[in-house]
Formats: structure tokens, C-alpha cells, sequence
């Protein structure tokens, strides 16, 4: 992927060579000409497109942002209530996720977001104990984290 970026912004810099014009307009074009570039030569090495990952990062990025603006939501929902008839609780998430830093990721992620954090993990390393200010329902619960930020890491990393 570095290689792929390399050759991406040195196509960028030799359109502008070229051209004549050392704008950013100009690398920019350079730089989606690039772009046209490795995906042609993709097609005869057999190589991953390195687009894909960052668009994949960017999508991580999203849904970290959206998952933080329904937890603050939902965290102002519990202080506000008079009631107090919240329900905290202690719930085992299992992963698929491989390696520790896919799992460091998932649980920095978790831990992030407001009313939940990360309480420690399996001896496998494979279950996360997370703490919530609210759980009406744990299945749920390990639901959302597993198809949200679980698989949008696993389309990052593989």
C-alpha cells in the first residue's frame, strides 16, 4: 500500500512536470490520473488497490463519529432522566477479530464512546468485558458492536 501511494504522488509530480504548472489544480489532476493508472496496471500484477483500505478507514472513521454522537445522545438521556430507572450492567462481547491489535482497536474504540468502556478481556483474548451505563438488552448490545465496529475493523486490517 505505501509502494501504491509512492507511485501515486510521483505520477501526481511528473503530470505536473509535464504540464508545465506547478498548481495544486495540477497535481490533483496528476494525482487521479495516477489513480487511472494503477488500476490498469492492478489488473496485469495482481495486486490490492490501496483506495479500497483508505475508503475502508474512512468508513471506520464515519461510524466511530456516528456510534459517538448516539452514545453522547443516549449518555444525556440517562443524566437528565429523574427516574433513574437505567440499567447498568457488565456484558461479555466475543470477537473474531485475530490479532491484538485488531482487538486493541475494537476495545479503544468501545472505550471511546461515552457510556461504555472497556473492562478487560479473556484469557483467549477473545472476549471483551465491557461496562455500560445502560443495557436494556445484552444480546443487542453485543449485536451493535459486532456488526458495526467489529466488521467495519475487519475491513480495514484485511
Amino acid at each position: 500500500m505505501p509502494f501504491q501511494i509512492l507511485i501515486n504522488v510521483l505520477l501526481a509530480i511528473l503530470w505536473m512536470f509535464l504540464q508545465n504548472e506547478y498548481t495544486f489544480v495540477s497535481f490533483l489532476c496528476g494525482y487521479f490520473i495516477g489513480i487511472l493508472i494503477l488500476i490498469v496496471i492492478r489488473r496485469f500484477l495482481k495486486f490490492d488497490f490501496y483506495l479500497k483500505k483508505v475508503w475502508a478507514i474512512m468508513k471506520l472513521i464515519y461510524l466511530f463519529m456516528i456510534e459517538l454522537i448516539k452514545a453522547n445522545i443516549d449518555v444525556v438521556k440517562v443524566v437528565l432522566n429523574p427516574k433513574q430507572d437505567h440499567q447498568p450492567g457488565i456484558v461479555a462481547v466475543r470477537t473474531r477479530l485475530e490479532s491484538d491489535f485488531e482487538i486493541s482497536i475494537l476495545a479503544a474504540l468501545i472505550t471511546l464512546t461515552p457510556g461504555t468502556i472497556s473492562m478487560d478481556f479473556s484469557d483467549d483474548s477473545k472476549t471483551i468485558y465491557v461496562h455500560s451505563i445502560d443495557v436494556p438488552d445484552k444480546e443487542v448490545m453485543i449485536k451493535d458492536i459486532q456488526d458495526s465496529f467489529e466488521k467495519a475493523i475487519m475491513e480495514v486490517t484485511k
